[in-house]
């Protein structure tokens, strides 16, 4: 994995780059995450918001009040208007980050979560390993899944 990093929507219509290394990779196993992907989590790459821009296409943005935080911080959400597919998240209670869904980089082979984050509300059946950052709800920053991730590179 060496930058620039691409990625885009499900139909190709919205592209992005990623210019610099990712922070960390983690797992979600919020609602919002669960609802969002329709699965029982959701991958997430944090990057700096500095290096990801749209490169082909227009991305539509959608803001929304998050439901994991009690004052409901909004975050932006960019996504595809054609096909749908959220593409990097803008989340107002971190400015100097974006985070990605990673499913849609170009190449995925190298992601592997060094956390998981909300596992209070993961599914009964999915096991979370003892060996990896964990948090029962939102960590208070992403100093120690940056650093698990920085330690594994």
């Amino acid at each position: 994995m060496t930058p620039p990093l691409t990625g885009a929507c499900q139909c190709g219509e919205v592209g992005y780059a990623i210019t610099a290394e990712p922070v960390t990779v983690y797992a979600c196993h919020c609602r919002d995450c669960q609802r969002q992907s329709g699965a029982a989590f959701a991958l997430s790459l944090v990057v700096p918001r500095a290096a990801i821009g749209v490169i082909r296409g227009t991305a539509r943005e959608w803001q929304r009040p998050s439901a994991q935080t009690a004052s409901g911080t909004p975050m932006v959400c960019l996504f595809c208007g054609a096909c749908g597919a959220r593409l990097y998240h803008l989340p107002s209670r971190n400015p100097e980050v974006a985070v990605v869904k990673p499913g849609t980089l170009d190449d995925t082979a190298w992601l592997v979560p060094v956390g998981h984050i909300w596992t209070e509300s993961a599914q009964p059946w999915v096991a979370i390993p003892a060996r990896t950052v964990n948090y029962p709800r939102q960590p208070p920053d992403l100093a120690a899944l940056a650093a698990a991730w920085r330690a594994r590179r």
